[in-house]
């Protein structure tokens, strides 16, 4: 772990930067991290594949590892897969924020009757940013029992990650199209992309070029594992550079089958210059999260 934690600092001082910000990183109750480990061990029908957990160990110790490579920030990416599961989901994020001050308090939410007030509550409890997991949860983001939240984030400029992409394995709802007609009626929603929207790269790259609040990040797009069922298409590089200051670095830890700082060759191995990697690497999450983050 050392030497990894070596290659991952000697990455960001190379550029200059203090660090690096990570928006994509799980934090969850123990119980429900077990459950999330178990489903990957077992190759289970939303990844199809086999899929070691490289960082299988416990809180405080995966926090020990992100802090010895020099995350400044990073977030505790939580979903509900059932109703009556995304408050107390909350409770748990917003205390493990207080107890962690480098952790962006992160919340979540689910198709259910209730959700806008407890949306309402976490923002008002200080939440940085939201988890939605389209694939997981099983739900149509333009369900209208979600409208009025969508609403309440869009006007409070919270960001929300959502896994709307088809991969690893498509859902009822994943894809670009109900993202685009949930944009087109909540145009300013801070939305990020997770996994770069793969497989559909370029579709949500298009949205992204459409909507200017909408953003992508990184998770575990351009990897040697990615590459090898859902490549990225080398003709969509010129987009990368064209909404270089709205792509963000997420990396999935710990739920990841290589190590952490493969994520960050990959991203460099694209070739795309030191001003483009400083940006997604910090400074895009940086001027979206503010000034400390």
């Amino acid at each position: 772990m050392e030497a990894e934690s070596h290659d991952v600092v000697r990455f960001w001082e190379r550029l200059g930067l203090p660090g690096i910000i990570d928006v994509h990183t799980h934090f969850m109750p123990e119980q429900v991290l077990r459950k999330v480990w178990a489903y990957f061990d077992s190759a289970g029908p939303l990844t199809g594949m086999e899929w070691p957990i490289t960082y299988r160990y416990e809180e405080e110790q995966r926090l020990s590892v992100l802090r010895s490579f020099g995350v400044l920030r990073f977030t505790s990416m939580l979903y509900p897969h059932k109703p009556g599961m995304a408050r107390w989901l909350n409770d748990w994020a917003a205390d493990f924020a207080a107890r962690t001050p480098d952790c962006l308090h992160t919340a979540t939410l689910f198709p259910e009757e209730g959700v806008e007030l407890y949306v309402k509550e976490a923002v008002e409890n200080g939440a940085r940013v939201f988890k939605s997991h389209i694939q997981v949860g099983d739900y149509d983001a333009n369900d209208p029992l979600l409208d009025s939240a969508w609403g309440l984030l869009a006007e409070a400029g919270v960001p929300v990650v959502m896994h709307c992409g088809s991969g690893p394995a498509p859902g009822r709802f994943t894809g670009p199209e109900p993202i685009g007609r949930l944009l087109a009626r909540h145009p300013r929603l801070r939305l990020i992309v997770a996994h770069m929207g793969m497989p559909e790269y370029a579709e949500f790259l298009a949205l992204a070029q459409a909507y200017p609040e909408v953003r992508l990040d990184t998770t575990m797009a351009f990897t040697d594992f990615s590459e090898g069922f859902t490549p990225f298409p080398a003709g969509e590089r010129g987009r990368l550079v064209d909404l270089g200051d709205r792509i963000l670095l997420g990396t999935d830890f710990p739920n990841i089958p290589y190590p952490y700082v493969h994520q960050l060759e990959a991203l460099e191995r694209l070739g795309l210059g030191d001003d483009w990697l400083r940006a997604v690497c910090h400074g895009n999450a940086e001027a979206l999260f503010g000034p400390g983050s």
